[in-house]
């Protein structure tokens, strides 16, 4: 159930825009960032 949420949900986001991919890469890649930092702990 949740995957087909996530799905939906990144469909509707690839739909919108290309600015608003732009966004979403820098939101993702910030939020790598951070996951990349906790794990080197």
């Amino acid at each position: 159930m949740l995957k087909k949420i996530l799905l939906l949900l990144w469909i509707a986001v690839i739909v919108s825009g290309c600015a608003t991919m732009e966004g979403l890469g820098k939101d993702l890649g910030k939020l790598g960032d951070k996951i990349e930092d906790a794990a080197s702990k």
